[in-house]
């Protein structure tokens, strides 16, 4: 079930999401970093918008779990480089928790599943299909 969110905490999601977005698209632009890709896949504020829950995809996936301890290290220093670039649109900028958004590996191993099934030879009424 989804969370119920307040107006502001919507907005505050949607303004997160989208400054962070730039500031990884440009970051991976000025340090030439071939092949790896960051994407913000969903943010999530609590109530009294002092937490900020970022989900992260980051391809390649083997990636992810280096690219999160970086991000956890230079969480303050992402926050307020985020903090310039909203300038006055917010007053204060949320704590910044980085969570890893493994939802692509998870579809990717149902997937493989299914066609190790197919391939198994287990009739397709017992596969799902």
């Amino acid at each position: 079930m989804e969370p119920r969110f307040t107006q502001r905490q919507k907005k505050i999601n949607r303004l997160l999401q989208k400054k962070l977005s730039q500031y990884f698209l440009e970051i991976a632009q000025r340090e030439k970093i071939p092949g790896l890709i960051i994407s913000v896949t969903n943010v999530r504020v609590t109530k009294d918008l002092s937490i900020a829950k970022v989900y992260l995809s980051v391809f390649p996936s083997e990636k992810g779990q280096l690219i999160m301890e970086n991000l956890e290290k230079n969480a303050s220093r992402i926050k307020y480089e985020t903090a310039q670039r909203f300038g006055k649109e917010i007053k204060r900028i949320p704590y910044i928790h980085f969570c890893l958004d493994d939802t692509l590996d998870y579809i990717q191993s149902i997937d493989k599943a299914i066609s190790d099934s197919k391939d198994s030879g287990i009739p397709e009424e017992l596969s799902g299909k």
